[in-house]
């Protein structure tokens, strides 16, 4: 596509106008897009030229689009907003209720749902009339069941990846009200306790020496209560970005969540990210403002939404951090996709590793959340074997799922079911 060459030269021309409202539609789709940009971005495309497209879209992108995670929204808001009607007609189909049987299903990709919302805004399309004939054919019109949900329902099954501005907001106020309680563990010192089932014979006799050898009641024990440290290792690769984040909005809540210690468990909350590296976030986690907590977790994690390298980082956990932080019967959330460029067999050493040195290995897979799910890649079925239990984690219900069975040594997910099909293939 040529762009005109006079937008700017031109009085008449409108493309700086066009560049302005651009940007109102980038800020409503969440990227921090202030006036200095809008005018650094005029500047720009003035003294780069527009003739070519593509040139247009690297100008643009060069001045909006500050962090990684920001180049999904960028590139659908672009195509919709700089003239793609096919485009447009589908993001026009994301606000209308869907009539089963007159269209193709198709669900948003990654960042199209926001971008719609951000330049349609509250405009509602008319729906498209029925063809012609089908009201005497068959009367009765089957709709979509999730238009009559509630909000909040719908919203507690939304892929994170297809969720708008506002629908992000709201899934994190939700997050950040969900708790993930853990059993103590018994430890074997034990403690003084009127209700305890074992006799204390020194604190027996001590008690009878001050009464001249007379036994007048016997002393008891029990085991002392624990509580397990909480490990994440998350995967913020670009097939990972979103996910990562609302689970990391999650774990601050848990990490600041009142009673730690005493009422729902956890004596520390410890995160690591990793991409092509691995990073420690746990200081962030502690500032009490999660926005705050997060930007600086980011900041420090510089390889977000770059490339994966499973294997290399979990042999970076288990050589610096796992002696540290996996004591005490720790429990550890594995969040990724399974998707490694790291040979297979790197990749099954050190999950063997990271799985013998912790009490429980939680695996949260978004992947999980199509239907029909097979281990077909190599890093997961390296991955599956050293695992207790395999778990969805795409959406706000699979977490509430996943604090429902974080304390049951029985629960194994679909880790059954996939080790099972994998037996079978092998055969």
């Amino acid at each position: 596509m040529t762009l005109p060459d006079n937008g700017l030269a031109s009085p008449q021309g409108r493309l700086a106008e066009n560049i302005t409202h651009f940007a109102r539609a980038l800020r409503r789709a969440g990227l921090p897009v202030g006036p200095g940009r809008v005018t650094d971005a005029i500047r720009a495309v003035a003294a780069a030229g527009f003739t070519e497209r593509e040139d247009f879209y690297w100008t643009l992108h060069a001045i909006f689009v500050s962090r990684p995670e920001q180049r999904v929204v960028f590139h659908q808001c672009f195509r919709l907003f700089w003239r793609d009607p096919q485009f447009l007609e589908h993001m026009m189909s994301f606000m209308l209720p869907q009539i089963k049987g007159t269209h193709e299903d198709r669900r948003a990709e990654v960042g199209e749902k926001r971008a719609a919302q951000a330049l349609l805004g509250e405009a509602r399309p008319e729906p498209p009339p029925l063809p012609e004939g089908m009201a005497e054919a068959d009367p009765q019109i089957e709709m979509d069941a999730t238009a009559t949900q509630s909000a909040e329902e719908r919203l507690k099954t939304l892929d994170f990846e297809q969720m708008s501005v506002e629908e992000m907001a709201e899934a994190k106020r939700m997050l950040a009200r969900l708790a993930l309680p853990v059993a103590p563990l018994p430890s074997r010192r034990l403690q003084a306790s009127a209700l305890g089932t074992r006799i204390d014979p020194r604190a027996t006799i001590r008690a009878a020496l001050r009464h001249g050898g007379e036994v007048m009641a016997l002393h008891h024990r029990k085991p002392r209560i624990r509580w397990p440290n909480l490990v994440v290792i998350c995967d913020i690769s670009g097939s990972m970005s979103q996910y990562s984040r609302m689970v990391l909005h999650f774990l601050h809540s848990v990490a600041n969540a009142r009673g730690q210690g005493r009422h729902q468990g956890w004596a520390k909350v410890h995160g690591f990210t990793f991409g092509t590296r691995l990073t420690n976030i746990t200081r962030h986690l502690a500032t009490r403002d999660v926005d705050a907590a997060l930007r600086a977790a980011g900041a420090e994690a510089q390889d977000w939404a770059g490339g994966t390298r499973i294997g290399a980082s979990l042999a970076a956990f288990n050589r610096d951090w796992s002696r540290r932080v996996l004591g005490q019967g720790a429990v550890v959330l594995l969040i990724t996709d399974g998707l490694d460029r790291d040979e297979g067999s790197v990749l099954a050493r050190e999950m063997e590793r990271l799985h013998l040195s912790c009490r429980r290995l939680i695996w949260l897979n978004p992947l999980l959340r199509w239907e029909g799910f097979v281990p077909k890649a190599t890093g997961i079925r390296a991955m599956l074997p050293h695992v207790d239990s395999f778990r969805a984690g795409h959406s706000i219900a699979s977490i509430e799922a996943l604090a429902a069975v974080i304390s049951d040594p029985g629960d194994t997910g679909e880790k059954t079911r996939l080790m099972r099909l994998m037996s079978s293939n092998k055969g």
